[in-house]
């Protein structure tokens, strides 16, 4: 396995300089158990990966039984390798509104007291005394979310201003608890809103904005690239390899049936049920895993080259569930792709879309 010479990224207008991978934990606690986790986390370290995400929500598909199990994974792993906090940089977020969660927070909305008690309680569950990048897992007040195309402004649900949500923000980095902020799930509205606020009332401004981004899901090239690129807010992709779906496994069998490979879209129906297992989402996906194939690359290496290539993407973040996925992951870095096969990617899209958008 290569020892890959990353170059930092700057996120944002931070002082936060990342690898461009960055080690997603979502699995951790539901399809991974704590000892692979801890596996995962000490290999990822070793390979240079100085960047992790995770969040209060997670391990997903969320579950009240496991719900921060993650973080409390991750804190462990700090209490076990001592030194290793001080080598990476730690993401991690609030969850917005419950969402059906009510074991997530009380009531519908994400107010201020809310942000300040879940970062009290992500520092201690990952024992740590500060979080270098707090983002708000997706917004609190009503935009079209995880595969849903239409705004619908008659469920607009606002509890507490984007303004009040920065003040909470500012005073857990006054405090030392939070060195910057960002958002996740956001559209071209929320940051241009979240970016003027900060600046006229003199509050942390956003650095990232973590959002899906995969060959099948691109929506973020129609417009929201834009307004990342003007405002200089770096994007932190995630989802790269579309829950397994740009990995091939999926190709033969299907998503369903007993024939389908063990993951997370076949493992759990609430995620078929989401723009992942839709019929165009696993249509698309062959087209794409057919076209590395003739072109000499694995699913995996042309997928995330995709995103390891793209001027939109500051860090892209991966998700595994083995220490060997880990490194074929780590070892798609540096694959190049052509003109002509960066054409056809094109082509792709022009007849399917972003059908996991």
């Amino acid at each position: 396995m290569k020892n890959i010479p990353f170059e930092k990224v700057r996120l944002g207008q931070s002082d936060l300089r990342v690898t461009p991978i960055c080690l997603g934990t979502m699995t951790f606690g539901e399809q991974v158990d704590e000892p692979t986790s801890h596996a995962v986390l000490s290999r990822s370290l070793e390979r240079g990966i100085d960047f992790i995400d995770t969040a209060e929500m997670y391990s997903v598909p969320t579950r009240q039984e496991t719900y921060s199990v993650t973080e409390s994974i991750i804190g462990r792993w700090f209490a076990a390798n001592p030194g290793a906090r001080q080598k990476l940089t730690l993401a991690t977020k609030v969850a917005g509104p419950s969402r059906g969660m009510p074991w997530v927070r009380e009531g519908t909305g994400m107010a201020a007291a809310d942000i300040v008690a879940s970062c009290n309680a992500s520092l201690k569950r990952m024992q740590t005394d500060v979080i270098d990048l707090y983002q708000i897992h997706w917004p609190e007040r009503n935009t079209p979310l995880f595969g849903q195309i239409y705004f619908d402004p008659t469920k607009e649900r606002t509890q507490t201003s984007i303004h009040e949500q920065l003040e909470a923000l500012g005073g857990l980095v006054k405090e030392g608890k939070v060195r910057y902020i960002g958002l996740s799930n956001e559209t071209p509205y929320g940051v241009h809103e979240f970016v003027r606020l900060a600046e006229q009332h003199s509050l942390p401004r956003i650095a990232t904005v973590q959002n899906v981004y995969s060959l099948i899901s691109r929506a973020l090239e129609n417009g929201l690239d834009e307004t990342m690129h003007r405002l200089d807010v770096s994007l932190l992709a995630y989802s790269p390899l579309a829950f397994g779906l740009l990995t091939g496994k999926y190709d033969e069998s299907g998503t369903e049936g007993p024939d389908a490979p063990k993951g997370r879209i076949s493992g759990y129906e609430s995620v078929r049920k989401q723009r992942w297992g839709r019929p165009d989402a696993l249509r698309a996906s062959r087209a794409y895993n057919r076209l590395a194939r003739d072109n000499g690359m694995t699913p995996t290496q042309l997928a995330l080259a995709f995103c390891y290539t793209k001027w939109q993407v500051a860090s892209t973040i991966i998700g595994v569930t083995t220490v060997a996925q880990l490194e074929e992951d780590l070892d798609a870095w540096g694959t190049t792709l052509s003109p002509e096969v960066l054409a056809e990617i094109d082509k792709i899209r022009w007849d399917i879309r972003d059908p996991a958008m």
